[in-house]
């Protein structure tokens, strides 16, 4: 079963809902670290490290979607983590690669620049792929070696 950590500032409230609702229908252990309604201003990368902070005591054992307007935010909050990897993903393609070419343990979704069911097509697609160590490996441990330099390990 896959282990699935989900947050989302006020933009997303409802997307999130929308998710959260697949990933149980499909069996998926969800924690709900997002807002939980529109009048709570959260900020996003507050969220966002609740999510990582999940994924790392979990030992990078859980996978992380969080969601705010655009998803950028989010994704470059959750970049700040040592071992977190999110991607953004718009379509099918990003959201494939996003796992088979860089190994990404969270996706970040823009609810005012997806809709409903392109998001929850994303997020299935990107559940479904196993990374394979192969022609990306050597670009992923390159990213590793990056974050080593850079992040202090908690």
């Amino acid at each position: 079963m896959t282990s699935i950590v989900l947050g989302c500032d006020s933009a997303a409230v409802s997307l999130k809902d929308e998710i959260l609702a697949l990933l149980k229908m499909g069996g998926s252990d969800v924690e709900d670290l997002g807002v939980q309604d529109t009048s709570d201003d959260t900020p996003y990368p507050l969220v966002a490290e609740r999510v990582a902070r999940s994924i790392i005591d979990s030992g990078y054992l859980k996978k992380g979607i969080l969601i705010c307007g655009t998803g950028i935010g989010m994704a470059i909050a959750a970049n700040k983590f040592p071992g977190i990897h999110a991607a953004q993903v718009s379509d099918v393609y990003s959201a494939e690669r996003a796992c088979l070419s860089n190994n990404a343990n969270v996706i970040t979704l823009g609810a005012r620049t997806l809709g409903p069911e392109l998001a929850k097509r994303l997020v299935s697609e990107w559940l479904q792929l196993k990374f394979v160590p192969g022609r990306s490996s050597e670009k992923i441990e390159a990213i590793k070696e990056i974050e080593r330099r850079n992040f202090r390990h908690e």
